[in-house]
């Protein structure tokens, strides 16, 4: 009798590890566990940390957008500016994730896990552009 009930107790310990171990895979598939390895981002925010930074990229790629776009509508000069223009469409390619994250809130849809993976990855690279832009955009 005694065997057999450590037979038992055994298969469920087993069954538990398996359990666990399938979770732990999946989490780090999904991309879950991020916070458990250093936090948020490149930089390894906490979770409010790195909201308040993507929400500061997005604003200063928003507005280097908007400033290229007000000299394309008043200066012929900007027009022919073509490192400004290939800096911007770069811009504009690395934050295409933060853009669809961010269109998709203003609608009220869910970004879905990967959409907000892919703006972890992306936030310090849009970023970058955006200050390239910026650059650019200050230069006489």
């Amino acid at each position: 009798m005694r065997i057999k009930g450590q037979i038992i107790k055994g298969s469920t310990n087993l069954l538990n590890y398996r359990g666990l171990t399938l979770i732990s895979i999946a989490a780090l598939l999904s991309g879950c566990a991020t916070p458990f390895f250093g936090g948020y981002g490149a930089k390894g925010q906490t979770k409010k940390e790195f909201a308040h930074y993507v929400e500061d990229v997005f604003r200063l790629q928003n507005n280097m957008t908007s400033r290229v776009m007000m000299l394309l509508e008043s200066d012929d000069a900007i027009k022919n500016n073509y490192a400004l223009f290939q800096a911007e469409q770069q811009m504009q390619k690395v934050c295409g994730p933060l853009n669809e994250y961010a269109s998709r809130e203003s609608e009220g849809l869910s970004a879905g896990l990967f959409l907000k993976r892919r703006v972890e990855k992306s936030a310090v690279e849009c970023e970058q552009a955006a200050r390239e832009v910026k650059s650019l955009l200050e230069q006489p």
